[in-house]
């Protein structure tokens, strides 16, 4: 049976860039090195619905009324998309496993580059 991984609100699924252990001179790095980095690189997998918002078009003051459960939630959208290469705070991400592969849940916040493709001529627009 197939699951199906459920991002909550603003979070965001990365498949972390593990990248080569080694530098540009040859030299292997210990373990440590790399774990001590602030920001780590990954391909976002999938992301949350977005920030939930108040839709202010309802007239009533109190939103906890039953009335609002069975209302379509509103979401801000994320600015992360499917297939984004992001750069990221790595003390705020959450590593999970899902099927045998490795990822990183981060918050939208976290998110500190996004490097899109196919937008060329866009760098600094």
């Amino acid at each position: 049976m197939k699951k199906e991984l459920i991002l909550v609100g603003d979070r965001v699924l990365i498949q972390p860039d593990l990248g080569a252990d080694k530098t540009e001179f040859g030299l292997y790095l210990p373990q440590g090195v790399k774990e001590k980095e602030k920001v780590q690189a990954g391909v976002v997998i999938k992301t949350g619905p977005g920030y939930a918002v108040w839709d202010a078009n309802q007239n009533d003051s109190e939103p906890w009324k039953s009335s609002y459960r069975n209302e379509e939630a509103k979401y801000l959208p994320l600015q992360a998309k499917v297939g984004d290469y992001c750069i990221f705070l790595r003390d705020a991400g959450i590593e999970i496993e899902f099927e045998r592969n490795k990822y990183v849940v981060v918050p939208h916040s976290a998110v500190l580059v996004i490097i899109r493709s196919g937008i060329e001529g866009k760098l600094g627009a």
